[in-house]
């Protein structure tokens, strides 16, 4: 492994569009989706509009019909194998649900590819229906954090990735995104972590107006061949630099050994 691990959002990051929007709009409930909009919030409006859907016959099937029409960049799916493939540890956090991201991460064939993918439940119930629940259990305490919604801090769950590392492990994290619930873990990343913001989009205008808390090194993009790119390029640049001080490390324990050998008259 190479000590890297790659976090991903997946609307708007991994693919080009919401996918709870893509859905209700390719399966016709725009209109309710617009009626409702003002007064709910996202996780309990998108478990509103399953159950329409539900209701208006629209099976599991067509669902996923419509999921693997989703729109994304040609690039995208070229630069999470070569991050694989390249050793690092790719992690999604997300604020859809795992239905739709595990479907359309198995229809282009990258599934395999994520370790662990931190989003809200999306299940099947006895009666056809997706029934969409929230991350953080509504039963406990809240996540206290007030720049989240109630549903998901991604900050926390970024937390809780980096608290499973090894002291002794030196590992760098990598964190894409575009929307507003990235700035939090924006804010959780170190002076040695990489923040990519999709540029003119609200994490993008958050970090600007905000810098001086971000400690991560920043860099934006744009589009799925930029974020090829620059991705790429960071994680070149980190494994080269580790194998700069692996390479010192070994010529310092060769010196030292030689001055252990030496014997002084």
């Amino acid at each position: 492994m190479s000590g890297i691990v790659v976090i991903f959002d997946f609307d708007k990051t991994i693919i080009d569009v919401d996918s709870d929007n893509w859905v209700v709009d390719e399966l016709g409930a725009t209109d309710l989706y617009n009626q409702l909009n003002p007064t709910m919030a996202w996780n309990a409006l998108m478990r509103r509009m399953m159950e329409e859907l539900h209701q208006q016959g629209k099976t599991i099937e067509d669902i996923k019909q419509v999921l693997t029409r989703v729109a994304i960049h040609p690039r995208v799916v070229p630069a999470i194998k070569a991050a694989h493939a390249l050793g690092c540890d790719l992690r999604i956090i997300s604020d859809a649900n795992t239905f739709f991201i595990e479907t359309i991460l198995k229809h282009l064939g990258v599934r395999e590819c994520f370790s662990e993918i931190n989003t809200n439940p999306g299940l099947i119930d006895d009666e056809g229906k997706l029934r969409v629940l929230s991350y953080h259990d509504v039963l406990k305490p809240p996540h206290g954090c007030t720049l989240c919604p109630t549903n998901m801090c991604k900050g926390k769950i970024l937390e809780r990735i980096r608290s499973t590392f090894m002291e002794e492990e030196k590992k760098r994290i990598i964190y894409l995104g575009d929307g507003e619930g990235d700035f939090c873990p924006s804010l959780k990343l170190s002076s040695n972590d990489y923040m990519m913001p999709r540029k003119d989009f609200p994490v993008s205008d958050l970090i600007c107006k905000n810098r001086h808390l971000v400690n991560a090194k920043v860099h934006e993009w744009t589009d799925g061949g930029d974020m090829e790119q620059i991705l790429l390029q960071i994680i070149s640049l980190i494994i080269s630099n580790e194998d700069i001080k692996i390479i010192d490390e070994d010529v310092t324990r060769l010196f030292d050994c030689k001055f252990e050998t030496i014997v002084v008259a």
